[in-house]
């Protein structure tokens, strides 16, 4: 094909079946290339343009692949592969309600065509529409070999409250399929909900069928390690070393649980055998430098990420650390005392709450504990709320949205040089939006950080009263005292009592946590600020 395009370089469809060649054998990147080269030579190709937009969106470049089937809005609409196509793009930026309508549009098309109802089943599992499990049913009616839509079914079942039958499918999957990640995690998530103590040993049974697959074992570690089981994922990555001797991701990753679980001697001599030199690998030893004291090390290594990458939220929060603990005064200006934390009061909260309360308990009576995330007990809604098809959660967005701006408005002046003020005067959203119900007796949230936003947040709905037992300031929220694994004595910038109907807003990178409470629950919506799609970061 290589040598066709060579002597025919005038030759469209040359270019395009080369460009589908490449996008079967995973090269997405270079089918783009050759899509659009296709398109270049005959723009008019509503064909070509389709395709160039599968592969962009395959790329992970879903604005692009929306621009380059823009061209064909009106004649598109009569393809059930450009709507199918259309829908897909819509989904991968973010946007489930606009997928869902050409997802529609493509069925109309052609009832049968499977993409277009395998992606239109995902968005209704990820907007909690009551027709997810339908949806998905129908979709494997046409295609019952497709592993995704029988893990989409599994999770279906779930969330309906079937978990014999989610788990069925689960245990299945695993079985037929043991290297796939995806379905490996999934089955974690539901034994971790029936309370199992050993609830990833099927990840053991995974890699003894495909010894020669190291993702299991990376992903084993990153389960466990997600809930602070670090002696467990240490072990694990010395095993994985011996097992997989070239790939020094497993060197890292026991450097990094050593580290977290307090054998700082056995990470240093990791780090110093480990044959990476790269930002992941100088952020991990920037917190193994401040375990040990070494700040200055470690600020050396978060500069040089930051030189890479200058608005790494998590390199700017490890900093903000090391700045407060050598007594550095740019700390004052990057966290700015009080001035860039705030509670303010959600807007219209007396006409949206009561009704959004209720529906929040519905979702958490059917929600787990998950995986990877800072919960210590409790659960947390599944998905993205605000993509949720509920108009109570449409208001309480743009309750939330208007809260936002009335925090933004009280902020400093506009600073190039800081990672949040820097975008005070830019277009802002809300996105990964959740809800966290957490019990007495024990449930807390880690000190961690949302890396993805520019500011984070906590909108309080519901607070337990104080109670005997209590300890000073239970269930506070606390922003700028470190992750406990970076065993530092350092107090919060801030302890913020919870005020219902009220919401904390902060820099995302300030280390936040709250503290256990004795009794009753507390239930909160939280969501990250990040900038609006297309806005220059």
């Amino acid at each position: 094909m290589r040598d066709a395009l060579v002597q025919y370089p005038q030759e469209a469809p040359l270019w395009n079946s080369a460009g589908g060649m490449l996008l079967r054998l995973g090269d997405a990147a270079e089918a783009v290339e050759h899509f659009a080269q296709a398109a270049e030579l005959q723009p008019a190709n509503m064909e070509f343009a389709i395709n160039g937009a599968i592969a962009l969106s395959a790329a992970n470049r879903h604005r692009d692949a929306i621009a380059e089937l823009d061209r064909f809005a009106e004649q598109g609409r009569t393809s059930a592969v450009y709507c199918s196509t259309r829908g897909t793009a819509e989904r991968g930026l973010g946007n489930p309600k606009e997928a869902a309508f050409w997802y529609d549009l493509a069925i109309s098309l052609e009832p049968g065509r499977i993409k277009a109802l395998h992606g239109r089943a995902r968005v209704a599992l990820d907007r909690g529409e009551e027709t997810a499990l339908q949806r998905f049913d129908r979709a494997l009616n046409l295609n019952n070999g497709d592993a995704d839509l029988w893990l989409g079914k599994a999770q279906a079942l779930d969330v309906q409250g079937n978990q014999s039958g989610a788990r069925e499918i689960a245990e299945a999957l695993v079985k037929q399929a043991p290297g796939w990640t995806e379905g490996l995690r999934f089955l974690a998530q539901l034994r971790l909900a029936e309370g199992e103590e050993d609830f990833t040993s099927h990840y053991g049974d995974a890699a003894k069928a495909v010894p020669q697959d190291p993702n299991i074992f990376a992903e084993w570690i990153s389960v466990l390690a997600g809930l602070d089981f670090n002696e467990r994922a240490a072990s694990l990555a010395s095993r994985a070393q011996a097992i997989f001797p070239h790939i020094n991701h497993f060197t890292l990753q026991e450097a990094i649980n050593a580290g977290a679980m307090g054998d700082n001697d056995r990470a240093e001599r990791l780090f110093a055998k480990l044959e990476r030199d790269d930002p992941e690998r100088w952020l991990h030893e920037a917190r193994h430098r401040i375990r040990r004291g070494e700040f200055d090390r470690a600020d050396t290594l978060l500069g040089q990420i930051i030189e890479a990458d200058p608005w790494s939220i998590s390199a700017w929060a490890l900093r903000g650390v090391v700045w407060r603990m050598i007594g550095d005064a740019r700390s004052d200006w990057l966290h700015g005392g009080d001035k860039l934390v705030d509670l303010v009061p959600l807007h219209d909260a007396d006409r949206i709450l009561p009704k959004v309360i209720p529906l929040l308990h519905g979702l958490h009576d059917g929600s787990p504990l998950p995986l990877g995330q800072s919960l210590r007990g409790g659960s947390q809604t599944r998905g993205i709320l605000f993509d949720r098809t509920e108009p109570e959660f449409a208001e309480l967005h743009d309750a939330i949205a208007a809260s936002v701006e009335d925090y933004r408005s009280k902020l400093p002046p506009a600073d190039p040089t800081h990672p949040l003020l820097r975008h005070r005067d830019n277009a802002w959203s809300l996105a990964g939006s959740w809800s966290v119900r957490l019990s007495g007796g024990g449930d807390f949230h880690t000190a961690h950080i949302h890396p993805q936003g520019i500011v984070s947040s906590a909108l309080y709905l519901e607070m337990p009263a104080p109670k005997p037992g209590d300890t000073d300031k239970a269930g506070w929220l606390e922003v700028g005292r470190p992750a406990a694994d970076l065993a530092l004595d350092l107090e919060p910038i801030r302890i913020i009592e919870p005020k219902p109907v009220h919401m904390a807003l902060f820099p995302s990178t300030l280390y936040h946590g709250t503290r256990p409470f004795a009794e009753g629950q507390r239930m909160t919506v939280a969501f990250d600020v990040t900038l609006t799609q297309g806005t220059p970061r």
